[in-house]
């Protein structure tokens, strides 16, 4: 497995790359590795750690998914990075292997660049989807209008920004953006389209050829709320995947 990096850290933050495979930060009971542990390790060999110096977590990167990720370093740095979380990050950007569609017929091609606002429901599992009733209100239909059970699912509103960069026989390559960060939503979005995410058995992708799902937070900028400057961390999605596209 890759390691962990330190991309920066300062009084109140700490930028990582974080590789696909491991969580971001541990649940009730999880005794195993995740990368809040492991920069809590780094910080500790470095002779950093203290309880006012320590790794907390502002938000998350599914366990699949690598990428840049940010923590806090103090509860009241904690504190004001998610309260302004959305008006200081500036932009999360992320690049995604894509398996085509198989039926076109029923799901069209996505064109270069646009937005996907469809819902997200969650099942009994927390795995997010679109329902297809979301597509289907649109056009004034809803095919899970009497479906009592859809009712009692919980949905909430998603945007993702998406520019499609390379397009192969097999696959295409994402740059995606988030206006919201819901779990799962870029996912279940792309998968929505006929488009799942080489690797993601969850969303019926029918390639695996690296062993990994095929996304990577790229990139992340932001506002630092203590010195107001525009800062900018970026580590490279794998090459291989762009030379996948164009096999």
């Amino acid at each position: 497995m890759e390691r962990i990096e330190l991309l920066y850290t300062d009084a109140n933050v700490i930028i990582i790359y974080k590789p696909e495979g491991i969580l971001s930060v541990p649940f009730a009971g999880f005794r195993g590795r995740t990368a809040q542990g492991t920069v809590e390790e780094i910080l500790r060999k470095k002779g950093m750690y203290s309880q006012k110096y320590k790794p907390l977590p502002v938000h998350r990167l599914d366990r699949e998914t690598s990428g840049v990720m940010m923590f806090a370093t103090n509860e009241r740095a904690q504190k004001i990075i998610m309260d302004s979380w959305h008006q200081m990050v500036k932009s999360r950007s992320y690049v995604a292997l894509a398996e085509n569609p198989t039926n076109f017929s029923k799901y069209g091609i996505l064109p270069d660049s646009g937005i996907i606002d469809d819902p997200i429901t969650y099942n009994a599992y927390n795995i997010g989807y679109v329902a297809e009733k979301s597509q289907h209100h649109r056009n004034g239909t809803d095919k899970n209008a009497g479906d009592k059970n859809s009712r009692n699912k919980k949905e909430v509103t998603a945007r993702t920004h998406f520019k499609i960069t390379a397009r192969g026989k097999r696959f295409s390559l994402f740059e995606l953006e988030l206006d919201t960060g819901r779990k799962n939503q870029i996912r279940a979005h792309l998968a929505s389209k006929g488009y799942p995410i080489s690797g993601d058995s969850n969303y019926r992708a029918r390639t695996n050829n690296f062993d990994r799902l095929c996304l990577h937070a790229r990139s992340l900028v932001y506002i630092d709320p203590w010195s107001n400057e525009e800062k900018k961390f970026e580590w490279p999605e794998p090459k291989e995947w762009n030379e996948a596209v164009h096999k």
